[in-house]
C-alpha cells in the first residue's frame, strides 16, 4: 500500500512530470528521494502561505462576511485610476 501511495503522490504532485511507469520502475532510494523531496516543498509552501495569511495590520477590501471594506478599497484602486483619456 505504501508503494502505491507513494506513486500517486509524486504523480499528482509532480504535475505531469513523472508517468507511472517510471515511478514504479525508479529504484526504491530514487522514488523515495523524490517523494521526501516533494512533500518537503509542499510543506514549506504551505507553511510560507500560513505565516503570510497571519500578517499584522494586514488590511482587506473584502471581509470575510463579504462586505467590501470602502476605504480600503479605494486605496487600492487609486494605482489603477487613470485621469485622462486621449
Amino acid at each position: 500500500m505504501n508503494l502505491f501511495t507513494q506513486i500517486h503522490e509524486i504523480l499528482f504532485h509532480g504535475k505531469g512530470g513523472y508517468d507511472w511507469n517510471t515511478v514504479y520502475s525508479m529504484p526504491i532510494w530514487l522514488r523515495k528521494f523524490t517523494f521526501f523531496k516533494i512533500q518537503e516543498f509542499y510543506s514549506e509552501e504551505s507553511k510560507a502561505s500560513q505565516q503570510a495569511g497571519q500578517g499584522k495590520n494586514k488590511i482587506t477590501a473584502v471581509d470575510p462576511s463579504g462586505k467590501v471594506n470602502t476605504p480600503a478599497f479605494m486605496g487600492a484602486s487609486k494605482a489603477y485610476n487613470k485621469t485622462s483619456y486621449k
